[in-house]
Parts: structure tokens; sequence; C-alpha cells
């Protein structure tokens, strides 16, 4: 037996704001849930794609998160999901790249740290 993620849980100021990025950049739908929100993945997703749940908390992020997600693009271009990404509100960042690495690191509208990758790590 192992254990498996099933959700990542997000602490974030502004709810809202939050569930509307990370909504559209995964097309996940949301659930509102007493102050949190829940991101669901599509109903075609395989039941062991992770939900989200973005809860409030009054603590500004300081620092460089420890644990962030790597996100792939299905069927298209890693430049044009970046250039999506930030028109949605993400920001390029500097975590101490080298600039060959097969990946951008960007920040979402809370300095949260994410990835995204040329390509996925296993098959699509």
């Amino acid at each position: 037996m192992t254990a498996f993620v099933t959700q990542y849980t997000l602490d974030v100021q502004d709810v809202d704001l939050m569930a509307r990025f990370w909504s559209q950049v995964l097309g996940y739908r949301v659930v509102r849930r007493d102050g949190s929100v829940k991101l669901w993945p599509p109903e075609d997703a395989p039941a062991t794609v992770p939900t989200i749940l973005l809860q409030p908390t009054a603590s500004v992020k300081t620092g460089k998160n420890r644990l962030h997600l790597d996100l792939a693009v299905r069927g298209g271009a890693a430049a044009a999901e970046v250039e999506r990404l930030i028109g949605l509100g993400a920001r390029r960042t500097d975590v101490g790249q080298r600039g060959d690495e097969p990946f951008v690191v960007l920040v979402d509208p809370e300095g949260n740290e994410f990835c995204l990758l040329d390509r996925p790590i296993r098959g699509d």
C-alpha cells in the first residue's frame, strides 16, 4: 500500500482572486465552502487528478515555497502557455535558474511559485 496526492492545499489572502486565477489556469471548476474554495478537475479527468483547496489566511507569504506545482501543457506550445498565464496574472520570477532549464518559473498573483515545464515529466 502507498499514499498518493489527492489534494493540494494553498493558504491565500484573497480567496476570490486566487480562485479565478487557478481555475482559469487549470480549467477547474470552483466550489465555494465556508470561506474557502475547492477547485475540482474537469468531469472527464481521471479520478487520480488532485483537487486544490484554497483556504484563507491573514499571513503574508514570505520566502520561497518549499513545495510547488509543476504544470505541463496538454497539446500546445509552452511559450504560448506562459504568455496566457501572464495574461491571467502570473509573473516570471527568478529563484536561481541558470537559464537552460526545460521549464519557466512563474508566480501566481500572491507570489506562490510554480513551474511550467516544456513537456510533461510522464506521458501526456
